[in-house]
């Protein structure tokens, strides 16, 4: 066996973490708000929210959670918003009280919400206003017991609050009609919350802190189940490789990606946290003209994005009028950094594009290219430190160095397992090791290069898009006989989602079958396009063969 370190990183990087050097996330929150105290923490929409502020809130809302709602160590509590002041304030609540985020996408269908509810056993939900209409739907068909609504503009100051809660709702109309008479307000649940003993609960390295959920083979989504001390490595490996370029106290790092995904959970909000710095919240990044009025207002030193995020902002024209003169550390990931992309990046900002790698399972960073490179080298960079990787054949034994092989990780960062799913964490852990499904190799450095994906995933935009919920739901239409979903290459967004369908009924068009993907899935599930076939091809025991479908649409 052959295991490949970070022996190529910049002097004075550890070869391993001390993946226990915090009790829990609580410990670490509860340390950096003591020691930096009166710093900004979090900025959004021109408000500031201090470090004393988001302990104050954020006590407030577990005291309220464990004595008004009566919620229990270990119970699940979902969120579901854009990038807001309250998601911090609820997400360390949660967490101070001993409880599970389940971390919600707000794009979600009904049928998509309505599963990750059920699945999780979530008893309670903070859920912004804008979404409250696709909780109505199916609150009734899960576990939920509280809902606690908030509106965009909650947490800013009350004349600031008044013109973003109005412009959203009566000018911008982004608030569809619902009926939740049950609700509780964010706003109410603070003011009672300060009035309430909050009584911290043991919480433990090994106690399970967010169910991450990520698509499946099977059509339906999994928790990844993350514990405290899967994220504490995370930050520790994290430090590790980034710190000679980071500084406590001076940072302010953009974070347009949003909280409820795991790159932007661990590495803007957590790791920024324990550094002391400043979390610029974005809450509509595909607004890009309103994004970089924000940037021109703050001197940032780092970003983190996918490839399409930053395309767009190599496109403005504002954008490329910015002083880049503090950004120190650009960071990629999600999907695959473009060479042109990274180019221009460098070229514009000064500042190389580094691009690193990752999966939900592993908290989420695996690899990163080291903060002294020099030029875009198209890998994925260096195994963080404590992190072993193999590459295996379909047997299971290990290839040479050099040669293609199955992408497998071992280290503190790994989760302990999914939710519930004793057969697929079988499927995918092994003696400690996860098998990722992406085809990879590794240079006599350690370079790590992605050159193919065994799993039939399609990654959209840095979003996992798994081909067979696409197909569970495109076959439940009546004038479908069959389908496939496959990936295909994409300028804007890495890979995109091609749908290949044999007709039920000739009178079946494009524009039928996408409209009605668009009311069963999120926005980046829905296919780009249709090709319509008089048969799939399959192989001799009947199973589609999407990788011959892909060849054939990329020809």
């Amino acid at each position: 066996m052959e295991k490949i370190w970070l022996k190529s990183y910049p002097p004075g990087v550890p070869a391993e973490i001390d993946a226990d050097g915090y009790a829990s996330l609580v410990e670490i929150f509860e340390q950096a708000v003591v020691r930096y105290n009166d710093q900004p923490a979090f900025i959004n929409m021109g408000e500031v929210m201090t470090f004393r502020k988001l302990e104050e809130r954020s006590r407030a809302f577990a005291a309220y959670l464990q004595n008004r709602l009566q919620l229990k160590k270990g119970d699940r509590v979902a969120l579901m918003m854009p990038n807001l002041l309250q998601y911090p304030v609820a997400m360390f609540g949660v967490l101070r009280a001993g409880m599970v985020v389940v971390n919600v996408n707000p794009l979600y269908t009904p049928r998509e919400l309505e599963h990750q509810l059920k699945d999780s056993g979530a008893r309670a939900i903070v859920i912004a206003s804008n979404f409250a209409h696709t909780l109505e739907n199916v609150v009734a068909n899960t576990p939920i017991e509280h809902v606690i609504l908030t509106r965009m503009g909650d947490q800013l100051s009350r004349q600031r609050r008044t013109l973003v809660n109005f412009v959203v709702k009566y000018i911008k109309r982004l608030i569809p009609k619902y009926h939740l008479p049950d609700a509780i307000s964010f706003r109410h649940v603070l003011r009672q919350g300060r009035r309430l003993q909050y009584v911290k609960p043991d919480v433990g390295n090994h106690d399970i802190a967010f169910l991450q959920y990520t698509g499946g083979t099977t059509g339906v989504a999994k928790g990844a189940m993350l514990t405290h001390r899967n994220l504490q490595a995370n930050l520790a490996q994290a430090k590790a490789a980034y710190l000679p370029v980071l500084h406590e106290r001076k940072e302010c790092v953009v974070t347009a990606l949003p909280l409820y995904h795991i790159f932007a959970l661990t590495i803007n909000c957590l790791l920024f946290i324990e550094l002391g710095g400043i979390n610029l919240l974005i809450t509509n990044p595909r607004d890009v003209n309103g994004m970089v009025k924000e940037l021109a207002k703050y001197p940032f030193t780092v970003i983190t994005g996918v490839n399409t995020l930053f395309q767009g902002l190599l496109n403005n024209a504002a954008f490329q009028r910015l002083n880049f003169s503090s950004l120190r550390l650009s960071v990629g990931g999600g999907m695959a950094v473009q060479k042109s992309v990274a180019e221009q990046w460098q070229s514009l900002t000064g500042n190389y594009l580094l691009e690193g790698y990752g999966l939900t399972e592993c908290s989420p960073m695996v690899s990163g290219n080291p903060h002294n490179l020099k030029q875009h080298n198209g890998s994925i960079g260096l195994a963080l430190p404590s992190t072993e990787i193999r590459l295996v054949d379909d047997t299971g034994q290990d290839v040479c160095l050099g040669q293609p092989g199955e992408l497998w990780i071992r280290g503190p960062q790994v989760m302990a397992g999914y939710w519930q799913q004793p057969e697929a964490t079988q499927a995918i852990l092994h003696d400690g090791w996860l098998a990722t499904g992406d085809i990879a190799t590794v240079d006599e450095q350690g370079f790590i290069r992605i050159v193919d994906r065994k799993k039939d995933m399609i990654l959209v935009s840095g979003f996992n898009v798994y081909p067979n919920e696409i197909e569970q739901v495109v076959n439940q239409h009546p004038k479908v006989q069959e389908c496939a979903a496959v990936g295909i290459v994409s300028d804007a967004t890495g890979e995109a989602v091609k749908l290949c369908v044999v007709k039920k009924e000739t009178s079946l068009t494009q524009e039928e079958l996408l409209a009605y993907c668009r009311r069963h899935l999120t926005g980046y599930k829905v296919p780009r396009s249709v090709h319509f076939l008089p048969q799939l091809p399959k192989s001799n025991v009947g199973k589609i063969l999407r990788r011959q479908l892909r060849d054939q649409l990329q020809q």
